[in-house]
């Protein structure tokens, strides 16, 4: 062992911990430049060299989440979610109906798109929807989080965890899909389930009065063309083409217009979230390269023997001890170790994902949901979340365990 690769672990660790935190002490410096700054120590000391840090990034990924953050955002200036959710608003009968609906609409959203930009597309509309039913909006805000990282479980396209692991595991999109969707339907009944209970008060009122304040622009040409592409994207997906190139294909498409300009959609890509994943590539392929990731293998390896539950524990843990991503990219060094490589890829998935309704700080899209709503004066706390979010992880996790 080398000073190198001690001061290897000691910047990769250091990265991990700032990135669960989510700050460094006494810098003014967010998960990403976290992430870019460790990856920056671990080439300065030498600890993998400038082409082995190009190896380390993983391009499927990173094409996947930028492709799907541009279909996001062209649905999104189409008007597309507005529609959603003027719909879901004009079936309500009553307060649960109403919950079952944005649960349902979050989760099969999620499904198909990013869950992130699910909710952060989302969030606000539940806000101006609960305001002018005059309702407690808390109990709808964490039903909308929880299922968003419940619904994203189905697919590969649904969160970017499983996008990483579907680039590195090559399960067809249709295979994963048909392996977690049960999942992730029967989590969404838990998600409304657990939030009747828990705020039961909410839900003993009459019907709704649907409000005349919601409305949308619908800018119908994108909007029709978007569904075009998205619907010849899905059916690429089902029939086996590569889930990078089919998106990749989609989103060019769609940039592809005479009067929506290009820049309107790439104001919406999150480029701090693909900047993140560079930097988290480099970071946590430095512990391959100076041997950690063995080490690792070793000592863990004897999960792989112990079975699928223990495996899928540990990964619940790590996830909210350094987050989901991180996690599903130290976990992967485990998967050869076990004899059906693909159940245990699809339990990583589904524990990893969600292990993130645990706390508040479990995932990105509940700290999305909960800064949004503090803008409009909502505050969504850590232990009012944790009443819906414990029970929702433990039932979830082990409906998972028993379905993969």
């Amino acid at each position: 062992m080398t000073i190198i690769s001690i001061l290897t672990l000691g910047i990769v660790a250091a990265t991990i911990i700032g990135v669960a935190v989510g700050r460094w002490p006494l810098l003014r410096a967010d998960r990403t430049t976290i992430t870019l700054i460790g990856a920056a120590l671990l080439l300065g000391i030498g600890a993998m060299s400038l082409e082995e840090a190009y190896a380390a990034l993983d391009l499927d990924t990173i094409v996947l989440l930028f492709s799907m953050m541009v279909i996001n955002g062209s649905l999104f200036l189409a008007g597309f979610f507005g529609v959603i959710t003027q719909r879901v608003v004009q079936f309500a009968r009553g307060p649960r109906s109403l919950l079952a609906l944005v649960i349902g609409a979050s989760g099969i959203l999620s499904a198909l798109f990013l869950n992130d930009t699910i909710v952060l597309m989302m969030t606000p509309i539940v806000l101006d929807v609960t305001r002018a039913l005059r309702r407690n909006p808390l109990p709808y805000l964490i039903g909308l989080a929880v299922a968003a990282n419940v619904g994203s479980t189905a697919t590969i396209t649904g969160n970017p965890q499983n996008i990483i692991i579907g680039s590195a595991s090559k399960i067809s999109y249709l295979d994963f899909a048909a392996a977690l969707s049960p999942t992730a339907l029967i989590g969404l009944v838990i998600c409304w389930i657990v939030v009747l209970l828990v705020y039961r008060d909410e839900f003993r009122g009459g019907p709704l009065t649907t409000p005349d304040v919601l409305r949308t622009r619908v800018y119908r040409p994108l909007l029709r063309k978007a569904a075009l592409v998205i619907s010849l994207m899905l059916i690429a997906f089902l029939v086996g083409v590569p889930v990078p190139l089919a998106a990749f294909v989609a989103a060019a498409t769609l940039l592809a217009t005479r009067r929506l300009r290009p820049e309107r959609v790439f104001k919406t890509i999150d480029w701090n979230l693909l900047t993140f994943f560079a930097g988290l590539f480099v970071v946590t392929h430095a512990l391959d390269v100076q041997g950690w990731t063995d080490i690792l293998f070793t000592n863990l390896a004897p999960l792989a023997q112990a079975g699928m539950v223990p495996f899928g524990l540990v990964s619940v843990v790590l996830s909210n001890l350094i987050s989901n991503v991180p996690a599903v990219l130290l976990l992967q060094s485990l998967i050869p170790a076990f004899a059906d490589q693909e159940r245990a890829w699809l339990t990583l998935a589904a524990t990893a994902t969600l292990a993130g309704n645990l706390t508040l700080l479990g995932s990105v899209a509940n700290l999305i949901m909960a800064e949004l709503a503090a803008r409009w004066g909502v505050r969504v706390t850590f232990g009012a979340y944790l009443r819906v979010g414990l029970p929702v992880t433990i039932l979830t996790v082990a409906v998972s365990l028993i379905l993969v």
